[in-house]
């Protein structure tokens, strides 16, 4: 079983965040979904997270990356660290294009339901990046 929830970690990251696939996150995300991570007074459910993907980073990072350094599973949780990357080429949430490379880490821990995201935690470096962005 642990195998097959890095598995549906992967292809999340790679198919959904990466690739911007709708169906694959249709079909990875359970309906119940909770975003622990979603900022305080903000959706924390399935559409959140899609519109995270497709409407704040892909529009901002052209060649959007994502490179998966580290899994490990335990129970019905995987961690995932990564590193998120792309030219930043559009307004990246009010930071106008910089054209510089843009790298997020990311620690994330899912919890996996009959192949599915559940819940999320993470952590990331993004107020880093975006600071730094801010004074390019």
């Amino acid at each position: 079983m642990p195998a097959d929830q890095k598995e549906v970690v992967r292809r999340f990251n790679i198919e959904v965040i990466q690739n911007g696939n709708e169906t694959a996150f249709r079909a990875l995300m359970a309906a119940d979904f909770i975003n622990h991570s979603a900022p305080q007074g903000m959706p924390n459910g399935p559409e959140s997270m899609w519109n995270t993907f497709q409407h704040v980073l892909r529009p901002a990072l052209s060649h959007l990356t994502v490179t998966l350094h580290d899994q490990i599973s335990e129970g019905d949780k995987v961690t995932t660290r990564k590193t998120i990357s792309g030219v930043h080429t559009g307004t990246f949430l009010g930071v106008p294009a910089t054209g510089r490379d843009v790298a997020i880490s990311v620690i994330d821990i899912v919890r996996v339901q009959d192949g599915k995201y559940a819940e999320h935690w993470g952590v990331n470096t993004l107020p880093n990046v975006l600071a730094a962005l801010s004074k390019a």
